[in-house]
């Protein structure tokens, strides 16, 4: 994998060994960035983080800041191995994206959420996700293409399929 454009364009980037997560592929985060447009100096929360690839990407490309959330402790040494490669700077959390979202009483401008394609607690995260995300902000949702995921007080702005994943755009 490789960041796609920015400061840091070209520059190759690790993912978690083994078959717990899944990254973003390259085509898949171009195609997302370009639906979400300019992203300098915003805050960005990256829930299921895996490899980071698309905080990562959202530095390379202007982002403020990103906080990074992931439960699993090898993916979480990658997202940091990620960070020192690439020279740059952001929090990493690992912990369970439901306790963190429990407890978190900030806004952002872009909230990304990729979890397992498997993933059947949609419901349970849903609550959560309006009152993270500033007025104007997005969330993008990474879900399996068949699925076509509802957040109760946000409107779709758009919701495209890329092979296996289906990228939502979902606006306040």
């Amino acid at each position: 994998m490789r960041i796609i454009t920015g400061s840091r364009k070209g520059h190759r980037i690790d993912a978690p060994k083994g078959t717990s997560t899944r990254p973003t592929s390259d085509r898949v985060r171009e195609n997302t960035f370009n639906l979400i447009g300019p992203v300098d100096g915003a805050t960005v929360l990256d829930l299921y983080a895996g490899s980071g690839a698309m905080g990562l990407e959202a530095l390379s490309r202007g982002a403020a800041g990103v906080v990074f959330v992931e439960s699993d402790r090898d993916a979480c040494r990658v997202i940091n191995a990620n960070l020192d490669k690439l020279r740059l700077q952001a929090t990493v959390l690992c912990s369970d994206v439901l306790r963190v979202l429990s407890t978190e009483r900030n806004r952002y401008d872009l909230v990304i959420l990729d979890p397992p394609y498997d993933f059947r607690d949609h419901d349970r995260l849903a609550p959560y996700l309006p009152r993270l995300v500033a007025d104007g902000g997005l969330i993008v949702y990474e879900t399996g293409a068949k699925t076509q995921p509802e957040i109760e007080g946000l409107e779709i702005r758009t919701s495209r399929k890329y092979g296996s994943a289906r990228i939502t755009l979902f606006e306040h």
